[in-house]
C-alpha cells in the first residue's frame, strides 16, 4: 500500500520541478487538465455502475456522505471561525463590482456529478463487465497530478510567498486539523478503521482526486462516497461565499478547501477584493499538496 501511496503522490512533485515558458504548451495542458478530469470521473462512474449490488448499497452511501458532509460542515466552520477570532482578516472588497454569474457556476458545479452518472449508467447497462477500469483511472490519475504539478509550478506563485502568507497557511491549517477532527468523530458512523476515516476526510474538496485515490484503495462505494462529499463540498462553498466572506473571511476562503485557488477563486475575488485573492490562493495551493500527500499517508497504514 505504502508503494501504491508514492506512485500517486510522485507525479504532482514531478511536475513541480519542471519550470515551463511556453505559453501555447500551457494552454494545452490547461485543457489537457479539464478533459482529464471528466475523463476520470467517468470512470469512477463507470466503476460504481459495475459495482455488484450497486442498488442495494445506494442507501447506505446516501447516508455515509450526508455524514461525512454535515460533520466536516461544521467542524470547518467551528475551526475556521476559531482562527478568524485569533487572527482577524478584513477584506478589500470594491462597491460596485460585477459580479459573476452565479446561475453559471452552480451549473458547472454540476458537471462533475453528470459525468459520474453518466459513467455509472454506462458501467450499469452498457459495460458491466468492461475490464482495466482501476488501471485506466489509476494512470489516467497520475498523469493528471504531473500536469497539475506542472501548472503550480508555471502559474507565476512563487512557493516561498505563498508559505509565508500567513492568512493562508493559517486557513489551510486550520482547515486540515478540524477536517481530521471530523474523521475520527465519523469513526462509529462510518463503521470503518481510524485511517480510512481520515482518508475519507482528506480530500479537501478535490473530488478528481478523492475519488480515485479512495476508489482503488476501498472500493468504488466508497470512492463514491469519497467523491460526492468533496463535489458537494464545493457547491455548498458557492453558496455561502458570498454570505459570509464580509463578517467572516477565513471562514469562506477556508471552507473552499482546495478549490480556493481556482474553481470558487472567481466568487471570493468578486465578493471578499483583491484582498482576499492572494489568500485563496496560498490556502487552496498548500490544501492541494496537503490532500494527495495525507489520503498516501492514512491509506498506507491499512
Amino acid at each position: 500500500m505504502l508503494t501504491g501511496a508514492l506512485l500517486i503522490l510522485a507525479p504532482l512533485f514531478l511536475g513541480f520541478a519542471f519550470a515551463l515558458s511556453n505559453r501555447r504548451l500551457m494552454t494545452v495542458i490547461h485543457y489537457t487538465v479539464e478533459a482529464l478530469v471528466y475523463f476520470i470521473l467517468a470512470l469512477l462512474g463507470l466503476g460504481l455502475g459495475q459495482m455488484d449490488g450497486l442498488l442495494d448499497q445506494l442507501g447506505t452511501m446516501a447516508g455515509q456522505v450526508a455524514g461525512l458532509v454535515i460533520v466536516l460542515l461544521v467542524a470547518n466552520m467551528v475551526g475556521l471561525w476559531l482562527f478568524h477570532r485569533w487572527q482577524p482578516m478584513s477584506t478589500g472588497a470594491e462597491a460596485g463590482q460585477e459580479k459573476p454569474s452565479y446561475r453559471r457556476l452552480f451549473l458547472a458545479g454540476l458537471k462533475p456529478l453528470l459525468a459520474v452518472v453518466a459513467g455509472a449508467l454506462a458501467g450499469y447497462f452498457l459495460f458491466p463487465e468492461l475490464p482495466l477500469v482501476d488501471d485506466v483511472a489509476t494512470w489516467a490519475l497520475m498523469l493528471l497530478l504531473f500536469l497539475i504539478g506542472l501548472q503550480l509550478r508555471n502559474a507565476g506563485l512563487s512557493l516561498r510567498k505563498l508559505l509565508m502568507n500567513r492568512q493562508g497557511l493559517g486557513i489551510a491549517l486550520a482547515l486540515a486539523l478540524s477536517s481530521l477532527l471530523a474523521g475520527l468523530l465519523l469513526i462509529p458512523w462510518l463503521g470503518v478503521p481510524w485511517h480510512q476515516s481520515l482518508a475519507l476526510a482528506s480530500g479537501f474538496g478535490w473530488y478528481s482526486l478523492s475519488g480515485i485515490v479512495i476508489g482503488d484503495a476501498l472500493g468504488p462505494a466508497w470512492g463514491g462516497v469519497a467523491f460526492l462529499n468533496d463535489v458537494l463540498r464545493e457547491i455548498i462553498a458557492l453558496a455561502i461565499i458570498p454570505l459570509v466572506i464580509g463578517a467572516r473571511p477565513a471562514m469562506a476562503i477556508g471552507y473552499g478547501g482546495a478549490t480556493a485557488m481556482d474553481f470558487t477563486l472567481p466568487v471570493i475575488r468578486s465578493s471578499g477584493g483583491l484582498a482576499c485573492v492572494p489568500v485563496a490562493i496560498a490556502s487552496g495551493f498548500l490544501l492541494s499538496f496537503l490532500s494527495p500527500v495525507l489520503m498516501g499517508i492514512f491509506l498506507a497504514l491499512g
